[in-house]
Protein backbone atom coordinates (compact mmCIF):
# COMPACT_ATOMS: atom_id res chain seq x y z
CA UNK A 1 0.00 0.00 0.00
CA UNK A 2 1.13 3.55 -0.87
CA UNK A 3 0.01 6.81 0.95
CA UNK A 4 -1.96 9.10 -1.30
CA UNK A 5 0.70 11.80 -1.47
CA UNK A 6 3.58 9.46 -2.41
CA UNK A 7 1.23 8.13 -5.27
CA UNK A 8 1.02 11.70 -6.63
CA UNK A 9 4.60 12.04 -7.13
CA UNK A 10 5.46 8.65 -8.54
CA UNK A 11 6.97 8.67 -12.14
CA UNK A 12 4.26 7.40 -14.50
CA UNK A 13 5.14 3.99 -15.26
CA UNK A 14 5.46 3.33 -11.32
CA UNK A 15 2.28 4.61 -10.63
CA UNK A 16 0.31 2.39 -13.90
CA UNK A 17 2.48 -0.75 -12.57
CA UNK A 18 0.79 0.20 -8.92
CA UNK A 19 -2.96 0.45 -10.43
CA UNK A 20 -3.10 -2.13 -13.40
CA UNK A 21 -3.27 -5.06 -11.55
CA UNK A 22 -6.83 -3.09 -10.41
CA UNK A 23 -8.50 -4.21 -13.60
CA UNK A 24 -7.32 -5.21 -17.26
CA UNK A 25 -7.88 -1.82 -18.70
CA UNK A 26 -4.77 0.10 -19.31
CA UNK A 27 -6.75 2.57 -20.59
CA UNK A 28 -8.60 3.28 -16.88
CA UNK A 29 -5.15 2.86 -15.15
CA UNK A 30 -3.43 5.78 -17.77
CA UNK A 31 -6.12 8.10 -17.38
CA UNK A 32 -6.21 7.62 -13.75
CA UNK A 33 -2.71 8.44 -13.30
CA UNK A 34 -2.56 11.01 -15.54
CA UNK A 35 -4.97 12.73 -13.48
CA UNK A 36 -2.74 13.07 -10.68
CA UNK A 37 -2.45 14.86 -8.56
CA UNK A 38 -5.27 14.10 -6.39
CA UNK A 39 -6.05 16.23 -3.45
CA UNK A 40 -7.42 14.08 -1.07
CA UNK A 41 -8.28 9.79 -1.68
CA UNK A 42 -11.75 11.02 -2.13
CA UNK A 43 -11.02 12.56 -5.16
CA UNK A 44 -8.82 9.73 -6.35
CA UNK A 45 -11.50 7.47 -6.08
CA UNK A 46 -14.27 10.05 -7.19
CA UNK A 47 -12.07 9.93 -10.61
CA UNK A 48 -11.62 6.29 -10.40
CA UNK A 49 -15.37 5.66 -10.56
CA UNK A 50 -15.98 8.34 -12.98
CA UNK A 51 -13.17 6.68 -15.15
CA UNK A 52 -15.32 3.28 -14.75
CA UNK A 53 -18.80 4.68 -16.27
CA UNK A 54 -17.63 4.12 -19.69
CA UNK A 55 -17.09 0.69 -19.55
CA UNK A 56 -18.98 -1.24 -22.21
CA UNK A 57 -19.07 -4.90 -23.59
CA UNK A 58 -15.93 -4.35 -25.05
CA UNK A 59 -14.04 -3.45 -21.99
CA UNK A 60 -15.83 -6.22 -19.50
CA UNK A 61 -14.60 -8.86 -22.38
CA UNK A 62 -11.06 -7.37 -22.31
CA UNK A 63 -10.95 -7.11 -18.70
CA UNK A 64 -12.16 -10.68 -18.36
CA UNK A 65 -8.93 -11.74 -19.31
CA UNK A 66 -7.17 -11.43 -16.02
CA UNK A 67 -10.59 -13.16 -14.10
CA UNK A 68 -10.79 -16.74 -13.18
CA UNK A 69 -13.74 -18.82 -12.92
CA UNK A 70 -15.12 -17.90 -9.32
CA UNK A 71 -14.30 -20.97 -7.26
CA UNK A 72 -11.13 -22.10 -9.41
CA UNK A 73 -7.83 -20.66 -7.74
CA UNK A 74 -6.36 -18.55 -10.35
CA UNK A 75 -2.81 -19.86 -11.31
CA UNK A 76 0.65 -17.76 -11.71
CA UNK A 77 2.67 -15.04 -9.97
CA UNK A 78 1.08 -11.74 -11.61
CA UNK A 79 -0.71 -8.98 -9.51
CA UNK A 80 -4.33 -10.17 -10.33
CA UNK A 81 -3.78 -13.87 -9.78
CA UNK A 82 -2.55 -12.84 -6.51
CA UNK A 83 -5.39 -10.66 -5.92
CA UNK A 84 -8.05 -13.01 -6.90
CA UNK A 85 -6.71 -15.59 -4.93
CA UNK A 86 -7.53 -13.14 -1.74
CA UNK A 87 -10.86 -12.42 -3.03
CA UNK A 88 -12.13 -15.68 -3.27
CA UNK A 89 -10.40 -16.70 -0.01
CA UNK A 90 -14.30 -17.60 1.61
CA UNK A 91 -15.13 -20.03 -0.74
CA UNK A 92 -14.53 -23.20 1.28
CA UNK A 93 -12.66 -25.08 -1.65
CA UNK A 94 -13.02 -28.26 1.28
CA UNK A 95 -16.66 -28.39 0.19
CA UNK A 96 -17.54 -30.49 -2.47
CA UNK A 97 -20.83 -30.04 -3.20
CA UNK A 98 -20.72 -26.18 -3.05
CA UNK A 99 -17.25 -26.87 -5.28
CA UNK A 100 -19.43 -28.83 -7.88
CA UNK A 101 -22.35 -26.37 -7.85
CA UNK A 102 -20.08 -23.51 -8.46
CA UNK A 103 -18.41 -25.00 -11.47
CA UNK A 104 -22.20 -26.96 -12.48
CA UNK A 105 -23.07 -22.70 -12.96
CA UNK A 106 -19.59 -21.59 -14.38
CA UNK A 107 -20.57 -24.14 -17.47
CA UNK A 108 -24.15 -22.66 -17.85
CA UNK A 109 -23.35 -19.39 -17.36
CA UNK A 110 -20.74 -19.68 -20.17
CA UNK A 111 -22.08 -21.45 -22.16
CA UNK A 112 -25.50 -18.68 -21.87
CA UNK A 113 -23.49 -15.64 -21.88
CA UNK A 114 -20.25 -16.96 -23.67
CA UNK A 115 -18.03 -15.14 -21.06
CA UNK A 116 -17.20 -16.34 -17.15
CA UNK A 117 -19.34 -15.06 -14.46
CA UNK A 118 -17.75 -12.07 -12.88
CA UNK A 119 -18.51 -11.13 -8.80
CA UNK A 120 -17.23 -9.12 -6.51
CA UNK A 121 -16.07 -12.06 -4.34
CA UNK A 122 -14.48 -10.62 -1.51
CA UNK A 123 -17.44 -10.27 1.66
CA UNK A 124 -19.64 -13.11 0.01
CA UNK A 125 -19.33 -16.68 0.88
CA UNK A 126 -19.27 -19.42 -1.54
CA UNK A 127 -23.08 -20.15 -0.98
CA UNK A 128 -24.14 -16.38 -1.43
CA UNK A 129 -22.11 -16.18 -4.81
CA UNK A 130 -23.84 -19.52 -6.08
CA UNK A 131 -26.57 -17.72 -4.94
CA UNK A 132 -26.02 -14.69 -7.43
CA UNK A 133 -24.56 -16.75 -10.12
CA UNK A 134 -28.26 -18.67 -10.06
CA UNK A 135 -30.27 -15.12 -10.33
CA UNK A 136 -28.07 -13.94 -12.79
CA UNK A 137 -28.99 -16.88 -15.06
CA UNK A 138 -32.28 -15.24 -16.10
CA UNK A 139 -30.62 -11.92 -16.55
CA UNK A 140 -31.16 -11.12 -20.40
CA UNK A 141 -28.15 -10.67 -22.16
CA UNK A 142 -28.15 -6.70 -21.65
CA UNK A 143 -29.03 -6.87 -18.28
CA UNK A 144 -26.41 -9.09 -17.18
CA UNK A 145 -23.64 -7.16 -19.72
CA UNK A 146 -25.02 -4.41 -17.02
CA UNK A 147 -24.74 -6.88 -13.90
CA UNK A 148 -21.05 -7.90 -15.10
CA UNK A 149 -20.29 -4.35 -15.65
CA UNK A 150 -20.94 -2.92 -12.20
CA UNK A 151 -19.35 -6.29 -10.53
CA UNK A 152 -16.39 -5.43 -12.44
CA UNK A 153 -16.50 -1.60 -11.31
CA UNK A 154 -16.91 -3.06 -7.63
CA UNK A 155 -13.66 -5.37 -8.11
CA UNK A 156 -11.49 -2.39 -9.30
CA UNK A 157 -12.95 0.20 -6.49
CA UNK A 158 -11.80 -2.71 -4.17
CA UNK A 159 -8.72 -3.71 -5.31
CA UNK A 160 -7.74 0.23 -5.94
CA UNK A 161 -8.99 0.66 -1.67
CA UNK A 162 -6.26 -1.58 -1.00
CA UNK A 163 -3.19 0.20 -2.83
CA UNK A 164 -3.73 3.28 -2.19
CA UNK A 165 -4.12 4.77 1.50
CA UNK A 166 -4.55 8.37 2.91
Amino acid sequence: MIALHDFNHLPHEKALALIHPCVALPGWADALALGRPYASRDELFSTAKALTQNWDEAALAQALSAHPRIGEKPAGSQAEAALSRQEQGAVNEGDAALARALREGNARYEARFGRVFLIRAKGRSGEEILQALHARLENSDAQEVRAALEQLREITLLRLEGVISE
